[in-house]
């Protein structure tokens, strides 16, 4: 059983473009800092970066190959194929999406959501969701586990633009076993995911006071 994180990231954001290849503490990059942080979780076995063929992230491309990670590129706009094909390359048996604009999440969380997949018959194993009132964890700290069996059935019977956009809407939408991983307080209240200037203003200041450097990371 392969457990794979699928990190997806493009250089095309709205409000701050380029938000993923800024840099932050120690002159590193913020999707260089999020690939650091996943490759801490125990329970993944390989990570692969899901972009775009669009030319702006070619940038991205030759970030994750100096890191030395997969990346596979795909549709701008249909990121649920751009999953489901990257699964097919690394052969992927249990998937976990992280977006790239999340740097402080965190590996232990990981862990523990993989531990209760694997445990459990879950179709999709979350602390984020569509349904935003069972949300405990801060913005950012995002994660979705699901098998292959329930992105392959997304892919082949989404039709509907937003659940081709969003990856994991139609999982939502048609699976019974959706499982909502909440933390022992409500932190929900707490913004640390990456979209404004006042957010990499914020993430910056936590990487500076917090941030140990090399290997290490902060919890």
């Amino acid at each position: 059983m392969k457990v794979v994180a699928i990190i997806q990231a493009r250089m095309g954001s709205t409000r701050l473009p380029g938000k993923v290849l800024k840099k932050i503490k120690g002159g590193e990059t913020v999707l260089s800092h999020v690939i650091n942080r996943v490759s801490k979780s125990k329970n993944v076995d390989n990570i692969v970066i899901a972009t775009t063929i669009q030319k702006d992230d070619d940038q991205i491309v030759k970030e994750v190959t100096d890191l030395g990670y997969t990346v596979y590129r795909g549709s701008e706009n249909d990121v649920l194929e751009r999953y489901y094909q990257a699964i097919l390359q690394s052969s992927a048996n249990i998937i976990i999406r992280i977006t790239s604009d999340c740097p402080l999440i965190d590996p232990i969380v990981i862990d523990e959501m993989v531990e209760v997949f694997i445990n459990n018959n879950y179709s999709l194993v979350t602390n984020a969701g569509a349904d935003a009132s069972l949300r405990t964890f801060p913005r950012g700290l995002d994660v979705e586990i699901f098998s292959r069996e329930a992105l392959e059935k997304a892919y082949i019977n989404a039709t509907l633009p937003y659940q081709r956009e969003h990856v994991t809407p139609y999982i939502y939408e048609n699976e019974a076993s959706i499982f909502y991983y909440k933390n022992k307080e409500d932190n929900s209240n707490h913004r640390w995911t990456l979209d404004t200037k006042e957010d990499y203003r914020l993430i910056e200041e936590i990487y500076n006071n917090l941030y140990m450097g090399g290997n290490t990371t902060f919890i």
